[in-house]
C-alpha cells in the first residue's frame, strides 16, 4: 500500500482517537467558541459553495470555488481547523490539528490529483496549471467547461455537505458541555 493509499484510506479511523485527545486538552471559554464559530462559518461557506458545484466523476469541475483552488473543499475544512482551533483555546490542541491536516490531506490531494488525471487527462493537465492546488488565486480562472457552472442547492444536498454543517454544530455543543464542566 502507497503512503497516499494509506493516509487516504486512515485519516478518519486515526481521526477519532486524534480527536479525543484533542477534546481531553481543549481549554474553551464562552469567547474561544464564539471566535472559532465564526472562523468555523466561513469554512463552511467555502464547503458548501464547492459542494454545490462539485460533481463527482461526472465532469471536471473548474467553476465557482474550483476556479480559484483545485480544492476548495479542503481549503473548507482547513479554516474549519483554524476555527475549532481557536475555540479549544489549547496550544496542544491547536499543533494536533494542525499537524494532523498537514499530514493526511498532503497525500490525499496529491493522490486525487493522480486519480483526476487518469480520468481527465488533458483538460485536469490544463486546469492544474492555472489554478493552485490548495492555496486559492485572487482572480477566478478562465477555463473551459463542459458542465453546470452555477451553483445547485441539488447538487449541495448530493454531495451531503450539510453534514459538515451538523457536524461542525455538535463539535460547538461538545466545548461549550467541556466549558461548563470545568468551570472552577
Amino acid at each position: 500500500m502507497s503512503a497516499a493509499a494509506f493516509f487516504a484510506r486512515w485519516r478518519v479511523r486515526l481521526g477519532y482517537p486524534l480527536a479525543a485527545i484533542v477534546l481531553w486538552l481543549a481549554r474553551p471559554t464562552p469567547q474561544s467558541i464564539l471566535g472559532g464559530a465564526i472562523i468555523g462559518a466561513i469554512g463552511l461557506w467555502i464547503r458548501a459553495r464547492a459542494a454545490g458545484h462539485l460533481h463527482k466523476q461526472e465532469i471536471l469541475t473548474v467553476t465557482g470555488p474550483y476556479a480559484y483552488t483545485r480544492n476548495p473543499l479542503y481549503l473548507g475544512s482547513f479554516v474549519l481547523v483554524i476555527g475549532v482551533a481557536v475555540a479549544t483555546r489549547s496550544v496542544a490542541s491547536a499543533l494536533i490539528l494542525f499537524s494532523y491536516f498537514a499530514l493526511f490531506y498532503s497525500f490525499v490531494m496529491r493522490r486525487e490529483e493522480r486519480e483526476l488525471y487518469q480520468h481527465h487527462g488533458d483538460a485536469f493537465q490544463e486546469y492544474a496549471r492555472t489554478v493552485p492546488l490548495f492555496f486559492p488565486r485572487l482572480t477566478p480562472a478562465k477555463l473551459a467547461t463542459d458542465g453546470p457552472g452555477a451553483f445547485s442547492p441539488e447538487q449541495y444536498k448530493k454531495n451531503r455537505e450539510y453534514r459538515a454543517f451538523f457536524g461542525f454544530l455538535l463539535l460547538l455543543l461538545v466545548f461549550v458541555v467541556i466549558w461548563f464542566f470545568r468551570l472552577p
